[in-house]
């Protein structure tokens, strides 16, 4: 249910704005605006507003939108338009108003990215230290003289303060260098750079956690099998189990990490585990019974705990980023245009086939990431949207016939040309941009029948 509504408010908020842009900016340029739809197909709720009458219209089918401007080529006869708007149609205005009209749209996406960017810097993002664990033999990390316990303090240059930044600063710098350099501090808190060779980054590994294949590990600390949060009704609370219970053992199988317990405990659903376990100074032993759910098609076993975390290991290892409202805004200009150009690149990665076309998502795998930034925090979800704002605002800058970007390439056109575009030339870029959305679609939606079945 959250996912489904996580999805809802996205698509709502994203589409909206973008045909808001369409709509405002044409009532500023005195073009009559004869509909404002979201979504296509059947309406589902209608209502007429303002000087103009215009029909506003929530329809049944969510992935997208449209504003529907006054223009004598869309209506039955050519005569249809009283002699009050003809001057309002908007076939009848400067290719300058045209051209501002149908950028307003991708426009109000990058400028909602802009805002939404610029609240969370000033909130505060929270995120990990970029501290490296064990840095792996052989990886391009260990050959750039990386050692664990090293903090990354910058990246080509540019300040990072978690592992999320310095992911972002190797993502780009990936795909137009064959190498980086790194700034670390080391426990001494002596500082050095170093460069870190990226020409092991294949394109399939932007689709993972290529961080990993550079070597770059984040340290994780020791984590005993400690229980935190005990979930009423659960199968852990069930057998008697209290937070700060720290599992020794299970099935007579020493424990001594956590995520052991969880391995353990996943693969025996319904089936009976005895535990021994340490409360306080005693030691005991207790039976559960994990409960089965099903996860991705497969049955799995859970209890109803969480871990019990370090608070003061939590506090030294993360960190809140937060600036004033003129560094939040200079950073959320920066970081909606990074993202728009990255975004730019990457795509003619693709069409190069310098980059796997896995990248493209659709709206199973949007939906499913709504959801679970919905479900880690408003600023998670916040971020996301953000991010799709960002995406939708470039996808419709591309020249392609049918897209903002494919009418902007018209009318840029008509002013080296002198004339608009021919009708008949017009007709042959539709059907093309057609085909290209269409293709466009279907990987997008292989790619999701593809993430769906593999988890």
């Amino acid at each position: 249910m959250l996912t489904l509504i996580a999805f809802l408010v996205t698509l709502g908020i994203l589409i909206a704005v973008h045909e808001y842009g369409h709509f405002q900016v044409a009532r500023w340029c005195n073009v009559k605006v004869l509909r404002f739809s979201l979504g296509f197909g059947k309406p589902i709720f209608s209502r007429r507003f303002g000087a103009d009458n215009t029909e506003f219209v929530i329809s049944a089918l969510p992935l997208g939108g449209y504003v529907k401007m006054l223009d004598e080529r869309e209506l039955p006869t050519p005569g249809a338009v009283s002699e009050h708007d003809l001057t309002r149609a908007f076939n009848r205005q400067s290719v300058w108003k045209r051209i501002a009209i149908v950028a307003a749209g991708p426009a109000a996406n990058l400028l909602l990215a802009i805002v939404l960017y610029w609240v969370l810097f000033m909130q505060g993002v929270p995120g990990m230290r970029p501290v490296l664990g064990d840095v792996p033999a052989q990886t391009a990390a260990a050959q750039a003289g990386l050692k664990a316990h090293d903090l990354i303090i910058a990246v080509a240059g540019d300040s990072v303060s978690t592992w999320t930044d310095v992911r972002w600063k190797l993502l780009q710098e990936a795909i137009k260098s064959p190498a980086v350099t790194v700034k670390v501090k080391d426990d001494s808190l002596r500082e050095h750079e170093t460069e870190l060779k990226l020409d092991d980054i294949e394109k399939e590994d932007f689709e993972s956690d290529f961080l990993e294949k550079l070597g770059l590990v984040p340290y994780r600390p020791a984590m005993p099998a400690r229980l935190g949060e005990i979930l009423p009704d659960g199968a852990a609370a069930n057998a008697g189990l209290q937070t700060g219970d720290e599992i020794l053992a299970v099935n007579d199988k020493p424990i001594t990490e956590w995520e052991e317990f969880v391995t353990l405990v996943r693969e025996k659903p319904e089936q009976p585990l005895t535990l021994r376990l340490k409360r306080g100074e005693r030691e005991l032993d207790a039976v559960v019974i994990p409960q089965a759910v099903d996860e991705h098609g497969k049955r799995i076993g859970r209890i109803g705990a969480a871990y019990q975390v370090d608070q003061g290991l939590l506090e030294k290892l993360s960190v809140t980023v937060r600036y004033d409202p003129l560094q939040s805004f200079s950073r959320a200009v920066d970081k909606t245009w990074e993202t728009s150009v990255f975004s730019i690149k990457m795509l003619a990665r693709m069409v190069t086939g310098e980059a796997s076309w896995k990248g493209v998502s659709g709206p199973v795998t949007i939906a499913s990431y709504a959801g679970q930034s919905a479900h880690i925090g408003w600023k998670s979800f916040v971020g996301f949207l953000a991010l799709i704002s960002i995406s939708l605002g470039v996808l419709n800058l591309l020249p392609v016939p049918v897209l903002d970007g494919g009418h902007l390439l018209y009318y840029t056109i008509e002013i080296f040309k002198g004339s608009p575009v021919s009708e008949a030339a017009m007709e042959v870029g539709q059907r093309i941009g057609l085909a290209i959305l269409a293709l466009l679609m279907t990987v997008a939606f292989y790619n999701d029948i593809t993430r769906f079945i593999t988890g």
